[in-house]
């Protein structure tokens, strides 16, 4: 998950953003199934999604790109780290996250999947606004792993 903040959004203000998002999703889910709740959150976060991280990485590589994001992740309280495993003329990394501020807070608005909510939709979002390029967990932390870690590849670019 890549963020760039425009004005730079203190922890605090940044975990408001995501209270309001679970928020919204158990709202939705009284009126439509999960399913519908989840694409209807979708509605312009490619575009958001497009705008966020394009700056990163369309000029650079996917790893040189994802760790010129990592003050920005520190901020809001994650521990980022990238790997850049590009090979056979594939541009690509990997995210990993050791920390995840979200896991309890999900719990509270009864969520007990933050994934969902959280990286799965930035994934989704991702690959919508950059066709060109797939990214996929390879670990999650709800699911016993250490860390949560996201694989994003694409053709290298000459």
């Amino acid at each position: 998950m890549v963020v760039q903040l425009s004005e730079r959004i203190k922890a605090m203000e940044y975990y408001e953003i995501f209270r309001k998002k679970f928020e919204t999703f158990n709202e939705l889910r009284k009126s439509m199934s999960e399913e519908d709740a989840y694409e209807k959150m979708l509605e312009g976060y490619p575009e958001r999604q497009r705008k966020s991280l394009g700056p990163f990485i369309d000029n650079s590589t996917l790893a040189d790109g994802f760790t010129k994001a990592i003050p920005i992740y520190a901020e809001i309280g994650m521990d980022l780290a990238v790997a850049d495993i590009s090979n056979n003329n594939i541009d690509a990394a990997i995210e990993i996250q050791r920390k995840c501020p979200y896991l309890e807070m999900a719990k509270e608005y009864g969520v007990e999947n933050p994934c969902h909510i959280v990286c799965d939709m930035d994934i989704e979002a991702t690959n919508r606004a950059f066709p060109d390029m797939t990214v996929r967990y390879i670990a999650r932390q709800t699911q016993g792993d250490s860390v949560c870690a996201h694989i994003y590849q694409r053709p290298k670019r000459v």
